[in-house]
């Protein structure tokens, strides 16, 4: 059999599609600017994230200085010492039950916040505001720590002695470790929501105020326009923020649990979480090994919880015909 030629001269030939290797070297050089300003970003990220991934080979090994990574090959007994561990449901509990309060109580006051700062039509007033509800936010841990037990104290503290004036009996909170996660979830609330506020009062800034107008006309009372427009509008960020949050819903905040809880055994049962517990192991048996066990764990977990509550979102967004997940 033999082959007809088109007989077409080369220029009239369908153009061949560009590879994506073609595409995107021709990307870059057209946008060789942003590429050199994303440079600095994308190094330090691999030198950060990265490159100490490699030390992941720790939790299968027992891990020794000297020897280093060559230290001997125990598979997966670091994983084992920390699942067979009698406190691993405490630790799991409180770790989950505490970042869940925290992100519901900062989220829902940060919002509510943004809301009203959104209606004060006083720059000045919402300024001062501002900068009283973020200066928390710099505050160190310690610093916390002092302020939280000078009120708190069971002798001399401000709470006890306003309850001892009224001729009631003193709180004794220092001894019952029951209303401590409430405790901790006021205090990161009181740190954390000014910070958290500016976000979404962004967000709320940036919408076409022709739409309260429009409303306003309609005759939507003040509450109605904030219920109507501005919580809709704020939905996509308060997802987005939720989600990257849950990445890390089984890392405890170390710095504010350890300085306010310090070694006070007796609260350990509603405050300890996975990252106290390992510090405290370190502290005692210098177990290398199993402390990267349990780092690899928390970021398989947070990355599995990643990927669920973000197909949910997906799932449940289409079915209203939008899309709020993150990929």
């Amino acid at each position: 059999m033999t082959t007809v030629s088109s007989g077409l001269p080369a220029s009239a030939r369908a153009p061949t599609r560009p590879s994506w290797l073609q595409v995107l070297g021709n990307y870059a050089s057209e946008n060789w600017v942003l590429f050199l300003l994303a440079l600095p970003g994308v190094v330090l990220i691999f030198a950060i994230r990265y490159i100490p991934m490699f030390g992941v080979v720790i939790a299968f090994e027992d891990f020794h200085p000297r020897t280093g990574f060559f230290s001997p090959w125990v598979g997966l007994t670091n994983f084992q010492l920390l699942w067979n561990s009698p406190v691993v449901l405490r630790l799991v509990r409180n770790t989950i039950l505490l970042n869940l309060m925290f992100l519901t109580a900062t989220t829902l006051f940060s919002v509510l916040v943004a809301l009203v700062l959104n209606e004060v039509h006083s720059r000045r007033f919402k300024k001062v505001t501002q900068s009283i509800m973020f200066l928390p936010f710099f505050m160190g841990w310690s610093v916390v720590s002092m302020i939280l037990f000078g009120l708190l104290d069971p002798e001399f503290g401000t709470i006890n002695k306003l309850l001892t004036g009224l001729g009631a009996e003193p709180a004794t909170f220092m001894s019952r470790p029951e209303p401590w996660p409430w405790i901790l979830t006021v205090t990161r609330v009181w740190r954390d929501t000014g910070a958290g506020c500016i976000i979404y009062l962004a967000v709320l800034t940036g919408i076409n105020p022709e739409l309260y107008e429009a409303a306003a006309m309609d005759g939507a009372s003040r509450l109605q326009r904030v219920v109507r427009i501005s919580l809709p509008l704020l939905v996509p960020s308060i997802i987005l923020i939720t989600l990257l949050a849950i990445g890390n819903i089984f890392y405890g905040d170390f710095g504010m649990i350890y300085a306010i809880i310090q070694e006070r055994a007796n609260l350990y049962p509603t405050t300890d979480v996975i990252d106290t517990y390992i510090i405290r192991a370190l502290q005692s048996s210098m177990n290398f090994g199993m402390s990267t066990a349990v780092g690899l764990s928390q970021s398989v977990l947070g990355f599995i919880f990643v990927f669920g509550s973000n197909w949910l979102v997906k799932w449940y967004s289409r079915r209203r015909g939008e899309d709020y997940s993150l990929f």
